[in-house]
């Protein structure tokens, strides 16, 4: 298929960016689906080398996770900085806290286009694939917070509680992106997701632990 001509490569910067890329792809996908593009029509799309693109992304189906990337990145250096809770009651009322701050922060009401345009760019076995790698390294940060913030708490009930958190982030986040235009701020869907699970096992590990070593 042809490309625009406002789009191709000569019109580009030269000086790249992961954004760039990210736009050079949804043009691609949305011209010859996910499936049908390669890195190096990616590439040159955005007037860069193959090289250049693997500099910002460790494969293909990366680019459709940027927005999800960061908010896990920025999750976890919010969570690795520490947080309020000083005992195991407060772990999951601060594991909210931070969850909802990360969403405030992306709270400018755009939806990643991957999972907008599915049908488009047909990318619902790749979204699949790949999301359970965002799913479990989201699982692993929770578990990770949550063992550290409830140290006399069992390995199981904590990796259950990340697990239960992490399910219930992606069904807010999904209720959020399939409510159409009018769907309002995504800390909303998360708070309404999440609360079950953060009251739940909230009384759980307040039950079962200890204060945090300092």
């Amino acid at each position: 298929m042809t490309r625009p001509p406002a789009r191709n490569a000569v019109g580009r910067p030269r000086r790249s960016s992961r954004r760039i890329l990210e736009e050079a792809a949804a043009e691609l996908f949305l011209e010859q689906g996910y499936p049908g593009t390669t890195v190096d029509q990616i590439a040159s799309r955005a007037g860069v080398s193959r090289n250049t693109f693997f500099n910002y992304f460790g494969s293909k189906s990366d680019v459709l996770w940027v927005d999800v990337d960061a908010a896990l990145a920025g999750l976890e250096r919010a969570l690795a900085a520490g947080g309020p809770a000083s005992t195991a009651d407060e772990a999951m009322p601060s594991l909210q806290d931070a969850l909802l701050g990360i969403a405030e922060e992306r709270s400018n009401g755009a939806v990643p286009w991957a999972l907008t345009q599915i049908d488009l760019m047909d990318t619902a076995w790749e979204l699949q694939a790949s999301g359970l790698e965002r799913l479990l390294r989201l699982q692993a940060v929770l578990r990770v917070y949550l063992a550290r913030l409830a140290p006399g708490v069992d390995e199981l009930t904590i990796r259950a509680a990340a697990a239960a958190t992490a399910g219930a982030v992606v069904a807010g986040a999904g209720a959020w992106a399939g409510a159409g235009v009018n769907r309002g701020e995504l800390g909303a869907y998360l708070r309404s997701a999440i609360a079950p699970v953060i009251d739940g096992f909230g009384r759980t590990l307040a039950r079962a632990g200890g204060p945090v070593p300092t």
